[in-house]
C-alpha cells in the first residue's frame, strides 16, 4: 500500500469529525469548526449507519434500511447548520454504511483530502469513549494523519479561546 500524503500542498485542510449520538460530540463539532475558520480550512462530517441483522422481510429491512438513512440525512442537516454557523461554509457530508471504526478508516485511507481527525473524549467514568480508545490504542498505526482529541467537558468559551 503506497502512503498518501496527508493533505495535498496549498490544499485546505480538512477537519474530519464522527457524528455520533454521544454526548460529547457537540463538543468535536464546535472544535473542528472553529479551526477550519481560524486556519480557511473546511470541516467533513462523517455519520456511519450499522449494518442491521435482517431476519425477516426483504420489504421491512429495505424500509428500516430507508427511515435510517432519512434520519442520518436529517442529523447531518443540522450538524451542517452548526458548521455553517461557525466557518460560513458547507462541509463536505460522508453517509456511510456499516461499522464505524471500519468505515472511518476506510474514508481517512480514500479520501487524501482530510487532514485531521477530530474527536471528543467522553466525559463520564467510563474514560474516553470506544472510538477514542481503540483508535489510540489499536489503529493509531494504520493511520495517516493525526487525531486531535478535545475534552469533552470543555465549553464554547474555552474552546475558543483555544482555537
Amino acid at each position: 500500500m503506497s502512503e498518501q500524503p496527508a493533505s495535498r500542498p496549498g490544499a485546505p485542510r480538512v477537519f474530519l469529525v464522527v457524528v455520533d449520538d454521544s454526548v460529547e460530540m457537540p463538543v468535536a463539532l464546535y472544535y473542528a469548526s472553529r479551526r477550519a475558520m481560524r486556519t480557511g480550512g473546511r470541516v467533513a462530517l462523517l455519520r456511519v449507519i450499522p449494518q442491521e441483522e435482517t431476519h425477516g422481510l426483504a420489504s421491512v429491512a429495505a424500509l428500516m434500511k430507508e427511515e435510517a438513512r432519512q434520519d442520518a440525512e436529517q442529523l447531518m442537516q443540522r450538524m451542517a447548520r452548526t458548521v455553517i454557523e461557525v466557518t460560513g461554509s458547507i462541509p463536505a457530508i460522508y453517509i456511510l454504511e456499516g461499522s464505524v471504526r471500519d468505515e472511518l478508516l476506510g474514508l481517512i485511507n480514500d479520501d487524501p483530502t482530510i487532514s485531521i481527525l477530530v474527536l471528543a473524549a467522553g466525559i463520564g467514568s467510563e474514560g474516553p469513549g470506544p472510538l477514542v480508545t481503540y483508535l489510540a490504542s489499536k489503529a493509531v498505526g494504520r493511520l495517516r494523519i493525526p487525531i486531535t482529541v478535545v475534552p469533552g467537558s470543555l465549553t464554547r468559551e474555552q474552546m475558543d479561546a483555544i482555537s
